[in-house]
């Protein structure tokens, strides 16, 4: 690996072929994934063991987001975060199609997870990027429950009784912190920003068996643990859409995102804010342009990491897009200039 200049870096995508993965990676995201029948994943930036991105422009091409930590540290990842979280990348990055309804699980928070599994937990968000009409989403409980009502019910095949469903439309936002029931519902394209961490707890599957005939493994017992049987009044996020502005969407101890929906160029200002920045790209394609001529170009179902070290950029987008702009740090100073 030479040295040189870090620079606004893509990757080669992940491909997760899944028992309820459809076609809409192909046909809306347009990420071609054959061999596989039924993609239900593609994940755009990770530093998971095992399931590292690499690189796929610039000199750095062919190195995975592990090897970059490691050697660019601070640069990459910004002072706070290096010192947090090491050499690991504390971001995933993915876009899941559910063709079917995904499994009711849930997931553990950082201290769980680290006795368990030696992981960090797994705080989420989602953001629809197409849903079929009528799609919907589970998370949460409709109402406080304690754990025996939560196991009678699990017994008795009804547990959807008494979680909160949610009806989705292209763009709405839901946070999902640990310990939070939740399932993608059959019909929706959504883009997921989670902490970096593969835990999941299968809570119900329909009794679902794969092409061998095999019910897939459930985790009853470890749940119970991670489970919060509390409720919540609303489970939507709100936010504002306002074009060629920050519209702060999720702001979370684990990670802060933003839409950026331009149809106009816009500089941004990232100097203060000693963070990565992570850029997903929803909806159009733009280019990000930095030290003065030089360009990226990124398209729908990609992402764009911008390393902590970088101050000013320009996003020109193609057409109306949309953007979420991720990063790790409370939001200091971070400048936006409609051009």
């Amino acid at each position: 690996m030479e040295e040189n200049t870090l620079y606004p870096l893509k990757f080669k995508p992940i491909f997760k072929d899944k028992i309820w993965g459809g076609h809409k990676i192909k046909t809306i995201l347009e990420k071609d994934f054959s061999p596989l029948p039924n993609c239900g994943e593609i994940w755009v930036l990770s530093g998971v063991k095992d399931d590292e991105t690499v690189v796929e422009n610039g000199f750095l091409a062919d190195n995975n987001l592990a090897e970059l930590t490691e050697i660019f540290m601070d640069d990459l990842l910004g002072g706070p975060v290096h010192n947090n979280f090491g050499e690991e990348f504390p971001i995933l990055v993915k876009f899941i199609d559910a063709a079917d309804d995904l499994s009711i699980q849930v997931h553990p928070n950082d201290e769980l997870a680290k006795k368990r599994h030696n992981s960090l937990g797994k705080n989420e968000m989602w953001y629809v990027v197409d849903a079929d009409p009528g799609s919907e989403l589970i998370t949460g409980f409709k109402e406080d429950i304690n754990k025996e009502t939560y196991l009678d019910y699990l017994n008795n095949k009804k547990l959807k009784e008494i979680l909160n469903v949610e009806k989705v439309k292209k763009g709405d936002v839901f946070y999902q912190p640990a310990g939070r029931v939740h399932a993608i519902g059959k019909g929706v394209l959504l883009a997921e920003i989670q902490q970096s961490s593969d835990v999941t707890y299968r809570i119900y599957d329909y009794d679902r068996v794969d092409s061998n005939g095999n019910k897939r493994e459930l985790h009853t017992e470890q749940a119970l643990d991670a489970i919060d049987f509390k409720a919540q009044q609303e489970y939507k996020t709100p936010y504002k859409d306002v074009k060629n502005q920050t519209s702060p969407m999720v702001k979370s101890p684990y990670f802060t995102t933003n839409l950026l929906h331009l149809d106009s160029a816009v500089n941004k200002d990232y100097t203060d804010l000693d963070s990565f920045v992570i850029h997903t790209c929803t909806e159009g394609s733009f280019v990000l342009m930095y030290d003065g001529s030089n360009r990226v170009s990124i398209n729908k179902g990609e992402a764009v990491l911008i390393p902590a070290m970088m101050g000013k950029i320009t996003l020109i987008p193609n057409t109306e897009t949309r953007i979420l702009e991720t990063y790790m740090e409370m939001e200091k100073n971070v400048k936006s200039e409609i051009l």
